[in-house]
């Protein structure tokens, strides 16, 4: 059996691959936050799209200032910031929450006005001054100057290129707010972010989360991927809002099954002995698994920002990463313990 590569402290190498989704990236965050407090896995790289994204980058600036603790500390004030950021200010707050609270978040009228709006307007026609508060939020929330610096970790950030429809992978060492602007951008909902010179979407399209930067740029075999998005849903979608929730998850999990697929390919060429060192390296594939505990959540609360459904997000997170380190850190380094022939057939 193959020996994990484990370091002199007794830790293990591994890389995370962090999906999008919105607000229920807290989720993830709470799985960062429980792998950092555990402390066995040193991470060599991460790549993410669009919430993964910032998750990754608010880690990475909180790793260079703090270490562990200081990258849990940078998570756990990012997403304050960001409920903070979604609340309303002064009083008003509380009357909108008493107003919508009855309905529910995806039965609220400010919801349905919203989803209403985006169906038949753009982001220039209703947006033509560009008012963007992610980048205000971003901004205030991270230090990009000390992202670039943080050598420790490798980081790999994705976007949808408008015009050439292919992927657009940012690393750290060039990584600005626009990079994070762009793998967030919600074609309805904002207007594309430019980078030099060409349009960029929201990197869910094209790679949630992009997984061939970890076997290009990083030595470790090793990838956890965290997944947010149900793959399947054993339910018809009937209603307008349920069709639409259920197309936007099979969009965004569309590039990471792909990616699973030529995975595998190659994990079957190299134990059949037809590729091989130096050439080609066997990934060895792990994932924590959010759709099934997430399920509590609609589509919808993505978009909601409160304290409490962060949190409620955060402590699920933090349950499944101690499940998933109890039951499979010992494989780390020797086997999968995702089959991906299942998660994509």
């Amino acid at each position: 059996m193959k020996k994990p590569a484990i370091d002199w402290d007794g830790k293990k190498k591994i890389n995370l691959a962090l999906q999008g989704g919105g607000a229920h990236g807290a989720f993830t965050w709470g799985v960062l936050d429980h792998i950092l407090e555990d402390g066995r896995l040193d991470v060599e790289a991460i790549t993410g799209a669009s919430a993964g994204a910032m998750n990754a980058v608010v880690y990475a600036e909180g790793y260079l200032e703090g270490g562990r603790e200081g990258a849990r500390r940078h998570l756990t004030n990012f997403w304050k910031a960001v409920s903070d950021a979604g609340s309303l200010s002064g009083g008003r707050s509380s009357a909108f929450d008493e107003f919508f609270k009855p309905f529910g978040f995806d039965k609220s009228p400010m919801y349905f006005w919203m989803d209403a709006l985006t169906h038949y307007a753009s982001p220039y026609e209703f947006n033509p001054l560009n008012v963007n508060p992610l980048r205000e939020l971003l901004e205030k929330a991270i230090d990009f100057k000390k992202v670039r610096a943080c050598d420790q970790l490798k980081l790999f950030i994705s976007a949808t290129n408008v015009h050439t429809g292919k992927i657009a992978i940012f690393e750290r060492k060039d990584l600005r707010v626009e990079h994070v602007l762009a793998s967030a951008c919600l074609p309805m909902v904002f207007q594309a972010v430019e980078i030099d010179g060409a349009p960029h979407w929201d990197g869910g399209y094209m790679g949630n989360p992009p997984l061939f930067p970890l076997f290009y740029e990083s030595a470790s075999p090793d990838v956890l991927v965290v997944q947010i998005n149900p793959v399947e849903r054993l339910e018809t979608p009937k209603t307008a809002a349920e069709i639409q929730n259920r197309l936007n998850e099979i969009t965004f999990n569309g590039a990471l099954l792909r990616e699973y697929r030529a995975v595998e390919f190659v994990q079957r060429l190299v134990d059949e002995g037809k590729l091989g060192a130096p050439e080609y390296k066997r990934p060895i594939m792990h994932r924590i698994d959010g759709a099934e505990p997430m399920k509590a959540f609609s589509a919808a609360s993505k978009l909601d920002a409160s304290w409490d459904s962060i949190v409620a997000m955060r402590d699920i997170g933090r349950a499944a990463a101690r499940l998933w380190l109890h039951d499979h850190f010992a494989d780390v380094g020797v086997k999968d313990t995702l089959d991906l022939r299942a998660a994509f057939s």
